[in-house]
């Protein structure tokens, strides 16, 4: 048994980079430099994830679970809402072209 995907979202939804800029940073007071020696990654890593240049990692997931005190599925169910909107509007057409099966 399926159930039917009636509805596809609209916006792209938000990058785990764009959360972390906009709502745990300030609200820790944290810069580039600041949350990456609390990671323990390089301010370049942070700065592409920042700047959603880079997808998160698991590994990113872990560390940034811990040091705000939430789960890494958070950071990862995030990151994987992004990855199928993206890979969902590169084949949108080639997926109209596919019939869904019913069962009998």
């Amino acid at each position: 048994m399926a159930i039917e995907n009636t509805g596809t979202m609209k916006r792209k939804p938000t990058h785990p980079g764009e959360m972390l800029r906009e709502d745990f940073m300030p609200d820790f007071n944290l810069t580039v430099s600041s949350l990456a020696q609390a990671l323990g990654v390089s301010r370049q890593s942070v700065n592409e994830l920042l700047r959603e240049r880079r997808a998160l990692s698991p590994e990113m997931a872990i560390r940034l679970a811990r040091l705000f005190n939430n789960s890494p599925e958070f950071w990862l169910n995030a990151q994987r809402a992004v990855d199928l909107w993206v890979a969902s509007q590169a084949l949108e057409k080639e997926i109209r072209s596919i019939k869904p099966l019913h069962a009998a």
